[in-house]
């Protein structure tokens, strides 16, 4: 189990090396003890009638009727088969626990958003309506780096659904309702306000939180956020808490970003994202003076992602982008930081192409790129054809990248692939296979990257089991992964 932390700090699927960094994940509420930290958000409801306000906003008569349009879709994920945990969080070997979430119906076929950490490990996924009804899901994708994942029920019958707002519309200041699943407890409402909106927790590249004060808690993760008009705006994902409990300091993933997410995960069950190629670093007063860089007028300071590194053969490459360039704005939307890059890039369709505005050597010019994709996940396992029969271990694996490397304290050479996803109930799973591992080898054979580690991988399809050689917190062991249960 996840233990709260003095400041924030995330629960499961998150790496554990920032977790302390981080705010509570509202995860679920395990039956057996507190599991992690999280909450769901709501599908969308059929929009509520205009109501009488206050004068300083407040429903006149409560949230009442809005609460009674968008409860219906709102549902309780119930997850079992992850390892259970001792009280400093280590894996306690033959025991498994159960935990319980929230999460929201968003399409009436049975199409419910949740948080990933709240599923993330999972072997059995429960969905419980409002209702009552009790009904198996699938997971049908997972996307770790904004923390959203979307399941499937079969509920034989439409189900009630919520639509999404525009998240961009939020301001701090407006009234927002919460509901979810707190420590267990079933369908709760809580309300509060917008308290910021744009926050960087630290929890991956593409943070952009909306901060609200309504009280969420254990077990409200995956939940939605909902504005007056009954529609989410947000899914409730972490809290800032030095006990674990709500002091106030809620964040909830924006509409507007899970949208693309759940609209990907949908179609193909991953996300793509676009990619440049190339590493930035901020730029404080002192680079700027160096650089020759006007002062931002807004901000009496400078702005932009300096480049630091190009890799080779990149599209950044292609297009000329190189060191010592500060990129200030793509395709018009402006660039105050590295994230701010990343998440422009990342928003990117792979095979479009951006302008983006570059300070270089004293002057302002616009280079076209032609976004690649990003690299990620591989799955150690063929598709299609005859090739469809060979075994899956159940990994996904991902290149080496200098993130990764200082995450997870990687030598400078160190070669092969990260795990960044083990399929719950596989064989890798049960091999004991973790997020974060790094496959240096398969059998005697040193590799050195994610493609010639599923390539070697495929190659061993004919055997009973495939040994890894597996990094692990600067250890180097063996792993059999049986083949023929594949």
């Amino acid at each position: 189990m996840d233990r709260p932390a003095t400041g924030p700090s995330f629960g499961a699927g998150f790496n554990r090396a920032r977790a302390a960094l981080f705010g509570v994940l509202m995860g679920t509420t395990a039956l057996t003890g507190l599991a992690f930290y999280a909450t769901p958000a709501p599908a969308e409801a059929p929009a509520v009638a205009a109501q009488a306000t206050l004068p300083n906003g407040a429903p006149a008569a409560g949230f009442a009727a809005l609460v009674k349009q968008v409860r219906p879709a709102v549902v309780t994920v119930t997850v079992s088969g992850m390892p259970a945990r001792g009280p400093m969080g280590q894996p306690m070997p033959g025991r498994s626990s159960q935990a319980v979430g929230s999460g929201f119906i968003v399409e009436a076929d049975g199409f419910i958003v949740t948080n990933n950490h709240v599923v993330d490990g999972a072997q059995r996924v429960t969905v419980t309506l409002d209702d009552g009804r009790r009904l198996p899901a699938n997971i049908v994708g997972r996307d770790p780096r904004t923390d959203v994942a979307l399941l499937k029920v079969e509920a034989g019958a439409p189900l009630p659904f919520v639509r999404m707002g525009d998240s961009a519309k939020a301001e701090p200041g407006d009234w927002v309702v919460a509901m979810g699943n707190p420590f267990g407890l079933g369908g709760t409402v809580t309300t509060g306000v917008v308290s910021a909106v744009g926050r960087d927790i630290g929890a991956g590249p593409y943070d952009d939180f909306i901060q609200v004060d309504a009280p969420i808690n254990q077990g409200n993760s995956g939940g939605p956020l909902f504005s007056q008009d009954g529609r989410v705006i947000g899914m409730n994902t972490a809290i800032f808490s030095p006990s674990g409990g709500s002091v106030g300091i809620g964040f909830a993933v924006p509409s507007n970003l899970m949208q693309r997410i759940v609209a990907d995960l949908k179609a193909t069950g991953r996300v793509e994202r676009g990619f440049v190629g190339v590493a930035t670093q901020g730029v404080d007063a002192a680079m700027a003076k160096a650089l020759r860089m006007p002062e931002a007028e807004d901000r009496g300071n400078t702005r932009g992602a300096l480049v630091s590194n190009v890799e080779k053969d990149s599209p950044a490459a292609k297009a000329g982008l190189r060191a010592g360039d500060v990129v200030t704005e793509v395709d018009g939307r402006a660039v105050t930081s590295p994230r701010d890059l990343a998440r422009a890039i990342a928003d990117q369709r792979p095979g479009s192409k951006s302008a983006l505005k570059v300070w270089r050597d004293g002057e302002m010019r616009t280079v076209s790129v032609e976004i690649g994709t990003q690299p990620g996940a591989q799955v150690a396992s063929r598709q299609g054809g005859a090739e469809a029969e060979q075994p899956r271990i159940g990994v996904a694996l991902a290149p080496i990248t200098p993130e990764s490397r200082r995450a997870l304290n990687l030598a400078e050479d160190a070669k092969g692939a990260v795990v960044a996803q083990v399929m719950p109930d596989s064989p890798a799973a049960k091999a004991g296979l973790r997020a974060g591992d790094v496959i240096v080898g398969v059998g005697t054979t040193e590799t050195a990257d994610a493609e010639a580690t599923v390539k070697a991988i495929r190659e061993a399809a004919s055997n009973d089991a495939v040994a890894l050689q597996v990094l692990r917190n600067g250890t180097r062991s063996f792993v059999a992964v049986p083949l023929k249960q594949a």
